[in-house]
């Protein structure tokens, strides 16, 4: 079949596509920004990219006609405070550009939605699915609690709060119950319901055998790392605290903080399994989902990660408006060096932050990261997906990778701190040379003041990182 996926540089989309391809369908991967799309050179005869952009009407006419069927696989739990607005408009605009193709049927990943009192969150998911639902084609819509995966918000969060607090004081939506399911199982639903009659016209929760408060959860995450926590619950923090706790504590950003917390205090428990025996699934436990991550984990095999995608940082960019830097009116710091062995070089530059660190002054860069916490930015912990690999649109630290190529040895990254301005960082071998250029594009006096008060720091900073990388 020919079919149309929406989000396919996202977490879900990554990991559903190659599964498509291996079942002989061909995909047209619909993304926003071509220049983040970096499939697998073994996918790519299988595959065709179009341009689209949910919001805006007239690039949906890239849609093929002849397309069989359609994932929809966006959404926004951190885009701008209006993100209710923009995902109904993203829905019926999708509709609408759907009802001109051949599609007959469109599958749709929401969220469980249990009760009539629901988060802003999985609001959006049902006003999203009632749009969607409108179309001249058979929608499927597929609800899913928690996502337990490697790279997954859901798993990353847990595991920074227990590898990180022995004890931990917590709210009480700690005991809100609900049903995780493995990534490995959401993405056989989507695709053993393509082409399912069964499936048309219908919505299904799907979730794991067990039903868990999240504390629960947490404690048998302590258990499968073989590690000691303390759990306890106080009445007294506010949704507001909750979001702050995550905040600090995780690697989450606060607008997705406060979307989780307001969807942790409502219980995503499926309704009926009818779907397990429809298209003959039977998921995993919660313990195993837990297993696969830290196989995936330990082999350095991570597909896709929650991290990539724009909205972990603080800012919606469009890489292309920031892929060529800028000179007029920017301060730069410039360095040279000559190296020994520019493999090494090389291995030592797609190596760094993360868990690598920044080659010198680790304590700096991370007090660094802290502070953008405290101004509401990104820090340091969302670190890196794959440990020596990078692509463009990946997060790394508080960066975003723009360009990456090591064949022509050349990093470029762009800064996802808060900042009176703009700034990028760049890696480029010439010659026997490495070239490592800090730019700063600033905005007003508050931007050149910051200039100035850093200026110091990257005097031995930048200087020791490239004599380490240069090594």
């Amino acid at each position: 079949m020919k079919l149309l996926l929406t989000g396919a540089t996202g977490y879900i989309g990554k990991r559903l596509l190659p599964v498509l391809i291996a079942q002989g369908h061909h995909v047209v991967c619909g993304v926003r920004d071509p220049k983040r799309f970096n499939p697998p050179e073994s996918l790519i005869a299988s595959i065709s990219v179009i341009t689209i952009d949910l919001l805006d009407e007239a690039s949906l006419e890239n849609i093929p006609t002849d397309i069989e069927a359609a994932y929809y696989l966006v959404h926004s739990m951190s885009a701008s405070s209006d993100y209710q607005d923009l995902e109904k408009q993203s829905a019926i605009y999708f509709r609408e550009a759907i009802n001109k193709t051949n599609a007959k049927q469109v599958i749709y990943l929401s969220g469980i939605v249990n009760g009539d009192q629901l988060s802003e969150h999985l609001n959006s998911r049902q006003t999203v699915e009632h749009e969607l639902n409108k179309g001249t084609y058979f929608l499927t819509t597929l609800r899913a609690g928690i996502i337990i995966g490697s790279g997954s918000a859901s798993f990353e969060i847990i595991r920074d709060l227990v590898e990180k607090l022995p004890v931990m004081i917590t709210p009480r939506w700690l005991n809100t119950k609900c049903q995780p399911i493995g990534i490995t199982d959401v993405i056989s639903f989507l695709c053993k319901a393509l082409n399912h009659k069964e499936t048309f016209g219908k919505n299904f929760d799907i979730g794991g055998p067990d039903i868990l408060t999240y504390k629960e959860m947490l404690l048998q995450f302590a258990e499968a790392r073989g590690l000691k926590r303390y759990i306890y619950i106080v009445p007294v923090m506010t949704p507001r605290l909750s979001s702050y706790w995550l905040y600090f504590v995780t690697s989450t950003s606060y607008k997705l903080a406060i979307a989780l917390v307001n969807s942790m205090k409502v219980e995503v428990i499926c309704r009926d399994n009818r779907i397990n025996d429809i298209l003959d699934i039977t998921p995993v436990s919660y313990k195993e989902a837990l297993s696969k991550a830290f196989k995936k984990i330990e082999t350095n095999e991570i597909i896709s990660s929650w991290k990539d995608a724009l909205s972990s940082g603080t800012m919606n960019i469009n890489m292309s408006d920031f892929i060529q830097i800028p000179t007029h009116g920017c301060f730069i710091d410039k360095r040279e060096k000559a190296f020994a062995n520019r493999d090494e070089a090389i291995d030592r530059i797609w190596r760094i932050g993360g868990e690598t660190g920044w080659y010198y002054g680790n304590r700096l860069w991370k007090l660094r990261g802290f502070v953008d916490k405290l101004y509401g930015g990104v820090g340091l912990r969302r670190g890196r997906t794959h440990l020596d690999e990078l692509f463009p649109g990946d997060a790394l630290d508080f960066w975003r990778v723009l360009y990456a190529n090591k064949e022509e040895g050349r990093l470029l990254l762009f800064a996802e701190m808060k900042l009176p301005g703009d700034a990028w960082l760049e890696f480029k071998i010439k010659d026997n040379t490495l070239v490592q250029t800090a730019t700063f594009r600033p905005v007003g006096l508050s931007g050149r003041l910051y200039w100035y008060s850093v200026l110091p720091f990257h005097g031995f900073i930048f200087k020791n990182m490239l004599n380490s990388i240069t090594a």
